[in-house]
């Protein structure tokens, strides 16, 4: 890896990031589930660690300027978010996390990341069959939609 183009920044060991992303996932999933004030407050919660985070580094990615396997597993758990959250509750992630956004636009750009998003109805219809809730045959005709758009007031640089 350390001869692909960025590959020395794959593997990076940071305890501090591994940490900071974990158990996003299941917040997201509680959030879900309980639909409460509560468990939305947790997530805002930890969004804004996050968002905290990319501040104080002032770098494109969590570790640096090049992606990182940290990269890799949180973009994925934002737009779960951004998709299923907006669905299921109405949950949108602030604007007032400039950092994160600025951080969500950088991933955007990335073949690597657009190529390998699942459309917003697969995001849903992941959700929906954990609900048990089934998706409607316009539903699954319709053409794919993919949210990569961030709030215009976000500063990109």
């Amino acid at each position: 890896m350390k001869n692909v183009p960025g590959g020395h920044n794959l593997f990076v060991q940071d305890k501090e990031v591994a940490t900071l992303i974990e158990n996003l996932y299941s917040k997201l999933k509680l959030m879900l589930l309980k639909k409460d004030d509560t468990k939305t407050s947790s997530l805002m919660s930890h969004l804004r660690k996050i968002d905290e985070h990319l501040e104080r580094k002032d770098t494109r990615f969590l570790t640096g300027d090049t992606m990182c396997c940290f990269d890799c597993e949180l973009m994925p758990r934002l737009q779960h978010i951004r998709v299923a959250g907006k669905y299921f509750v109405d949950f949108e992630i602030p604007a007032e996390f400039k950092s994160l956004w600025r951080y969500m636009y950088h991933m955007y750009q990335l073949d690597a990341f657009t190529q390998s998003c699942p459309a917003d109805q697969d995001i849903i219809n992941h959700y929906k069959l954990q609900q048990n809730v089934k998706m409607k045959k316009h539903e699954e005709l319709e053409t794919p939609t993919f949210t990569t758009s961030i709030p215009v007031n976000v500063d990109i640089n």
